[in-house]
């Protein structure tokens, strides 16, 4: 009887363990992996490679620097030129300045609905599905995580793929593969000298790593995000969500580090966005007398949510404590755009060189805030507008028209050819590119429209606009119909009005015309490890309703 009396007390002592373990898995999450984040050495100054004392070519035969400018997670009504700005009161007059000074792309489209597709869009100039780059590279244990969240008041659970996990590669080896050519590689064909800053998350075995794949000088993070500062500083305003399964492992995972060219990580020095944007500064100076190109990836806005306390001091009147640290983020992200612009005007390099801003993909639903790609519906992860409609702006004063608007719709895709046309550089002919070179088409020499389709898939889900008709299609779990959503985009930019069931002829037409993409296309190189469901209409903080629509994501 002893025996079982102690037994008793035994597992009663392990099941108490065992729930009390369960009820603070979050915390315990957040412990292990703090524990477990690279602390870096100490900062130190970059020496970064000096060009020559004078320029090595007249200034009218010198082809024009080349800057892309990328935010991360951006919102199409975070930008104050296509609306409001966040809360109605954070202005982007620096991001505004470059299509009122240059061409604004207001038909312009990401390469997918999340980061790393997109990304590797902009450097190839392909549909990242030919060549396998379907899914955004994960950690195993991310997926696990955020598979297994169910945020309250959620009618349709993530499920998590673990039949499969074995199966996927290390995270550094999810990657663009070496064979591919990036615009860094084409431009050094010209003689330019190319940076990358910032955020990577294109791969980091070798092969794969900026300083591999074209770049002669990198400075940033390998993996998909950072630290904006260490949690505790003094300086940094955090806002943390807790119904947000992905804000819970950033804040447990995230190191608050940067790596040059392969060497050991070291702690950054300031709030990141100041510091790439300090060493934007360092790299135009450095090469202002021969051409070059700076891949300038901010991690800003994107989660986890933290802003420098002066410019969250500076918006009192947003009274949302999450809203006013979004705000402050984007106000410190302008803030800097405009100082590398400066730099190329204090630089004497600002007529002739090509400045072209964008988002990865729209602001995401994970964030809680519901107006931030306002007019539109959807969200980052969604093939809704609100997930691939971005901010994108040309800026070349020597070439192209200040203050024009093009409507045709354009793509990530189309960065690659248009910086090569720009510099003269010829593009790879052994395969097929799927950008052109907009500049023609900006300057009135080819008024015909660069494409006539764009194509983006994501697992089950697909997405074609053809002229201005826009079809996703949707491919449920469990035997169930699949979801078609028609819209007629010329008419309902939008997207309020579903005429799938109306016009069933449309649909087979471009059904028909993303089957023949797809013979394109080949195998996702790694597994799909989750899929969750997303809301088009409300953010992740608001509850589901039966009658909401939503997509189911594969990632």
């Amino acid at each position: 009887m002893r025996i079982l009396k102690w037994a008793g007390v035994a597992l009663a002592v392990l099941a108490a363990l065992l729930t009390g373990a369960w009820l603070g898995r979050d915390f315990l999450i957040y412990q292990i992996g703090r524990l477990m984040v690279p602390k870096g050495t100490d900062n130190r100054q970059i020496a970064w490679q000096p060009g020559p004392d004078q320029a090595t070519v007249p200034a009218e035969q010198r082809p024009p620097n080349v800057i892309f400018i990328l935010a991360d997670d951006l919102g199409y009504n975070d930008v104050s030129l296509n609306g409001g700005g966040v809360g109605g009161v954070v202005k982007t007059p620096n991001i505004d300045s470059i299509a009122q000074q240059g061409v604004d792309l207001t038909n312009g489209y990401s390469g997918n609905a999340t980061c790393s597709p997109s990304r590797a869009a902009m450097m190839t100039g392909r549909y990242p599905t030919r060549f396998g780059f379907e899914f955004t590279p994960t950690p195993v244990g991310f997926s696990r995580l955020v598979g297994s969240f169910r945020t309250p008041g959620t009618l349709h659970p993530p499920h998590f793929n673990r039949e499969q996990a074995k199966d996927m590669p290390p995270m550094d080896e999810l990657a663009v593969p070496a064979s591919e050519t990036t615009i860094a590689e084409v431009l050094k064909t010209r003689g330019y000298h190319t940076v990358h800053l910032g955020k990577w998350h294109l791969g980091g075995s070798k092969g794969s790593r900026p300083e591999d794949q074209g770049f002669d000088e990198s400075l940033g993070f390998i993996a998909g995000a950072s630290m904006f500062l260490p949690e505790n500083d003094p300086g940094v305003v955090n806002s943390k969500q807790d119904f947000d399964p992905i804000d819970k492992f950033l804040w447990a995972n995230l190191p608050y580090t940067v790596q040059y060219n392969g060497q050991p990580m070291m702690k950054a020095k300031g709030f990141m966005t100041d510091y790439l944007s300090d060493q934007a500064i360092a790299t135009i100076k450095a090469n202002r007398n021969q051409p070059f190109f700076l891949y300038l990836a901010y991690n800003a806005p994107h989660t986890p949510l933290q802003a420098p306390k002066a410019d969250y001091d500076a918006l009192p009147q947003i009274k949302d404590h999450r809203l006013r640290v979004y705000g402050a983020m984007v106000r410190n992200l302008d803030r800097n755009v405009g100082r590398v612009l400066q730099t190329l005007k204090d630089q004497g390099l600002d007529d002739n060189t090509l400045v072209v801003f964008t988002s990865d993909n729209g602001g995401a639903h994970y964030v809680g805030l519901p107006q931030i790609n306002s007019p539109f519906r959807g969200w980052k992860a969604t093939f809704f507008e609100g997930g691939i409609r971005v901010p994108y702006y040309m800026r070349w004063p020597k070439a192209l028209p200040a203050g024009t608007r093009f409507s045709s719709p354009v793509g990530h895709i189309d960065m690659f050819a248009t910086a090569a046309g720009a510099a003269g550089a010829a593009v790879p002919t052994d395969r097929a590119i799927d950008g052109v070179n907009l500049i023609p088409h900006l300057t009135g020499k080819n008024p015909a429209r660069p494409h006539e389709a764009l194509f983006w898939r994501s697992g089950d889900y697909r997405m074609v606009r053809a002229g201005d008709w826009k079809l996703q299609v949707l491919t449920m779990p469990d035997n169930q119909p699949e979801k078609l959503w028609l819209f007629d985009l010329a008419v309902d930019p939008t997207e309020r009005r579903n005429l799938a069931t109306v016009n069933p002829a449309k649909v087979a037409e471009l059904k028909a015309l993303i089957a023949e993409r797809d013979k394109t296309n080949i195998k996702a190189m790694w597994p799909s490890l989750l899929r969750g469901a997303i809301s088009i209409d409300h953010a992740l903080n608001a509850p589901d309703k039966p009658s909401d629509e939503f997509i189911f994501w594969n990632n």
